[in-house]
């Protein structure tokens, strides 16, 4: 779909929605990757069988998707193109950076732990440290913690030519990253992890999710809403998240376990349809049931959440360090782990919004020269 001939498209208000909920879905992944045993059941990914990584793949999809549609409207798509290829390149570094920082954690651990802490995949780069530079440079050796980034940066390789074939075929474009999700579920398509590792997020699948995000993002830039508000949607939509809660529960010994078939559609590498689906409506429900600005997004536990996800790329990339520190004291002392855990997940997300506010100061002189 092109804009429609004289609109000229405007950088849209920002949504508070968008921040706050960022915010949380930051806050939601560190906790998931303390593994306690506490704080766990108040994130959504304990009852349902989606969690805060689908909500992060869609969201930033829809970002990128605007804010390249933006730049191709106004300044064309070469330009477009260069911005694309900038922040794909910005990422990129940040992962080689945040890879070599968390390997030179994990390395003096084991030499200074008297146990050693559990992580998974870091052998290879001790063992093999050629091969697996090479891997990494190719993002196909994904250690403990290192396997979101590289989906990112697939993701974004994939939005020009998405948005260049939506602008000459419309809504058809969309047959392109749902047909290779078919294939992959379909064909069990996955790029091969190196090293002993395995593709935590097999970036063949969870394509969909980002590219479905861009398509949100470039229709509501152009003032078109992505879906109605029938009954009906609300009625499969509140379907999907019960039959989520019925394998979550299930799981838990809860409830009747739900059909190995239903199960076996939730799996996390590959998108399942089941969880794809629940991520879908999940997401439908809260862009139609909240508000854009409601009041009660003003209080204090919301603007802190806005204010970590105004940053959160980079308080993603803090919170990966402390959570595994708290995963590993929580490991080494299972004795007081309850405790641990009470005390070092609150000291963990005071941490992350301290550093977004510094972030967030440093940015400020930035935006007042923007404005002048």
């Amino acid at each position: 779909m092109a804009a429609p001939k004289g609109f000229a498209l405007q950088r849209p208000p920002r949504d508070v929605r968008l921040d706050v909920l960022r915010g949380w879905l930051q806050v939601s992944i560190f906790i998931a990757h303390a593994f306690g045993a506490i704080y766990f059941w108040g994130i959504h990914a304990s009852w349902g069988v989606s969690d805060s990584s689908e909500q992060f793949v869609l969201l930033s999809g829809l970002a990128l998707g605007s804010v390249f549609t933006l730049k191709r409207a106004r300044d064309g798509f070469a330009a477009a193109l260069r911005d694309l290829g900038g922040r794909i390149r910005r990422l990129y570094l940040t992962h080689l950076v945040v890879f070599v920082l968390f390997a030179a954690m994990v390395f003096w651990a084991r030499m200074t732990s008297p146990v050693p802490p559990e992580a998974a995949g870091w052998g290879w780069l001790a063992e093999h440290p050629l091969r697996a530079i090479a891997g990494t440079l190719v993002l196909l050796y994904q250690p403990a913690f290192m396997d979101i980034l590289p989906l990112f940066v697939f993701c974004m390789l994939l939005l020009a030519p998405f948005l260049w074939l939506q602008e000459r075929i419309g809504d058809r474009a969309l047959a392109l990253p749902f047909g290779l999700y078919a294939a992959t579920q379909i064909f069990g398509l996955t790029p091969p992890g190196l090293g002993g590792t395995e593709i935590g997020f097999d970036p063949f699948a969870w394509q969909v999710l980002f590219l479905l995000g861009a398509w949100f993002g470039r229709r509501a830039l152009l003032g078109v809403a992505p879906l109605p508000r029938h009954p009906a949607l609300f009625a499969v939509a509140a379907a999907v998240v019960a039959a989520g809660l019925w394998v979550k529960l299930g799981h838990y010994g809860w409830a009747e376990p739900a059909p190995a078939l239903l199960a076996d559609a939730a799996e996390k590498p590959v998108l399942g349809p089941l969880r794809l689906a629940h991520a879908l409506a999940l997401a439908w429900l809260v862009a139609v049931l909240v508000p854009r600005d409601a009041p009660w997004m003003h209080g204090a536990v919301p603007r802190v959440l806005a204010l970590i996800g105004q940053h959160s790329l980079h308080v993603f990339c803090l919170g990966l360090f402390l959570s595994w520190g708290v995963a590993t004291a929580l490991a080494l002392h299972p004795a007081g782990a309850w405790w641990l855990e009470l005390a070092l997940i609150p000291a963990g997300v005071a941490a992350l919004t301290g550093f977004a506010a510094v972030l967030d100061r440093r940015r400020q002189p930035a935006r007042r020269v923007a404005r002048a």
